[in-house]
């Protein structure tokens, strides 16, 4: 957990510099340093956005939720 805060930290500073890849699936770490968002599902993309648009995206929550 704290090596995780200090990257999430890390990636805040940087933020607006330069451009970031994450691969994370911890999605409160994820919501809370991104701009954009990619989501994958089998490599396909499932659905790009804000957070906001994510988090309320019904394909993502029907596949990583199960909602």
């Amino acid at each position: 957990p704290e090596e995780t805060r200090q990257t999430a930290a890390f990636i805040r500073e940087l933020a607006g510099q330069v451009t970031i890849v994450l691969v994370e699936h911890d999605m409160e770490v994820v919501m809370g340093i991104s701009d954009r968002i990619t989501v994958l599902n089998y490599g396909q993309v499932l659905a790009e956005g804000t957070p906001a648009e994510i988090r309320e995206n019904p394909e993502v929550r029907r596949v990583y939720l199960r909602d």
